[in-house]
């Protein structure tokens, strides 16, 4: 054997020692990750005759303030006694799956929330429960995707929902959602604002009113896609999709798409 090839096996034989030791210090360890961060749903039950209705919207303004509203993502959900149905004179935004919802809920009063699907709470302690419920973590993760067609008239949306722990049973909501609309608004002070503008408005159910099944288990994805067409008295300029997964102890994870 040459001396060049006596060197050749030399240096074979040494990058096979170096690659077969790893030291502990560089050995790669398993890191779980992260639980997803909680994102709070607050189901905001309001009417245009409601007039302490305009206080509870100040309240989520505040909350989007201090949390962002990425992360409290706010419905104002037009029902109830208060609310109002359009008319021949006047535009209104309650709308009969509200109803179903105001019902079922037994809300007794406006302004009342819905805070991850927790017990009713008044808007005068929404923050302290949208603080404690931001302290918890989700057990997934859910995006969103969506295109809108080139005449607006209806959009595709896509969700995907990703577990992160052991599985989960419940169900999927998709809510379409019309943000900034005008319409009149009983006040505080007694007085009528027919220029008011109503926020987060919620317009319809996407894929039925209390959504679809969801089974996802660890490191596993589920998606779903719906199209769905746009009415003609809505803003398609202001249109977003909320998501949210619940079972029957509540509210679990949230996300918002706006178009």
């Amino acid at each position: 054997m040459s001396i060049k090839q006596y060197i050749l096996l030399f240096l074979t034989l040494l990058m096979a020692a170096a690659c077969s030791y790893i030291g502990e210090d560089e050995q790669l360890i398993y890191v779980a990750p992260e639980a997803a961060k909680r994102v709070v749903l607050l189901e905001d039950y309001t009417g245009q005759r409601c007039i302490n209705c305009p206080n509870a919207s100040d309240v989520i303004a505040d909350l989007h303030n201090s949390f962002g509203a990425d992360s409290v993502i706010a419905v104002a959900i037009h029902a109830g006694p208060l609310a109002f149905y359009t008319n021949t004179k006047f535009l209104g935004l309650r709308t009969q799956t509200g109803d179903e919802y105001y019902n079922h809920w037994n809300l007794e009063y406006q302004p009342i929330g819905l805070i991850n699907r927790s017990a009713p709470v008044d808007y005068t302690l929404w923050a302290t429960k949208v603080r404690e419920e931001l302290q918890k973590t989700s057990p997934l993760t859910i995006s969103l995707n969506g295109l809108m067609t080139d005449d607006k008239t209806a959009i595709t949306l896509n969700a995907v929902v990703t577990g992160m722990e052991e599985m989960t049973i419940g169900h999927l909501q998709l809510w379409l959602i019309e943000d900034d609309i005008t319409a009149f608004q009983l006040m505080p002070d007694g007085t009528r604002k027919d220029d008011y503008h109503h926020r987060h408005v919620f317009r319809a159910a996407i894929n039925g009113d209390w959504g679809e099944e969801i089974k996802v288990g660890k490191d596993q994805t589920v998606s779903v896609e719906h199209n769905i067409p746009l009415k003609e008295d809505w803003n398609a300029e202001r249109i977003s999709v909320v998501a949210f997964v619940y079972t029957d102890a509540g509210v679990i994870q949230a996300k918002q798409f706006n178009f």
